[in-house]
């Protein structure tokens, strides 16, 4: 399967080498992802969205591991397997998750952790929290992280959406979950 939007394909003219570049981690052992490669089709939108991206996983106020959680579950929500199996895979073990987790988390459990996942259900569905999230939300992180999880689970759903209307394919070393198995549509 291709993506709808045919990504962009090396050999890399200088300027979209230097785009995939910066927007890949330093030192990573994987090509530049698809998803990168379907940015890079308008490369100064890409440029534009790295600061944001970069910002909420590399120099976020959540901890990691909460902040991975919000990713997952933002991401199986919506569908978005390539999303999900990327950070399984990356950014998984670095902050303590295991597989397991990362398929409950996909599969709809909200263990590992009641608060994040309920927070990002009601996210997806409503668009916003009751009164009662609102309030074990705000006993864990102050207004400043408030916000951060609302961004970061707002980036990952435009991105989840992204994917799923483009049909970016899986990374071929990316996890995958028999939770994301669904009919596509005609």
């Amino acid at each position: 399967m291709s993506a709808r939007v045919q990504p962009v394909e090396p050999p890399y003219p200088e300027r979209i080498q230097a785009l995939l570049g910066k927007l890949m981690p330093p030192g990573t052992p994987y090509d530049p992802l698809l998803l990168f490669r379907v940015l890079a089709v308008h490369p100064e939108l890409a440029d534009r969205t790295r600061p944001m991206a970069s910002g909420l996983l590399n120099k976020g106020l959540l901890p990691a591991r909460d902040r991975e959680l919000v990713i997952s579950r933002t991401t199986a929500r919506a569908g978005a397997e390539y999303e999900w199996g990327v950070h399984v895979v990356v950014f998984g073990p670095a902050v303590g998750l295991d597989r397991e987790g990362f398929d409950a988390v996909a599969a709809g459990a909200v263990w590992p952790d009641p608060v994040l996942m309920t927070a990002v259900d009601e996210l997806h569905d409503e668009a916003t929290w009751s009164t009662t999230t609102w309030s074990t939300v705000r006993e864990r992180y102050d207004d400043a992280q408030v916000v951060e999880l609302l961004l970061l689970a707002g980036w990952y759903r435009t991105l989840s959406t992204m994917i799923n209307a483009l049909e970016i394919p899986l990374e071929s070393w990316g996890a995958r979950s028999p939770a994301f198995r669904r009919a596509r549509r005609p």
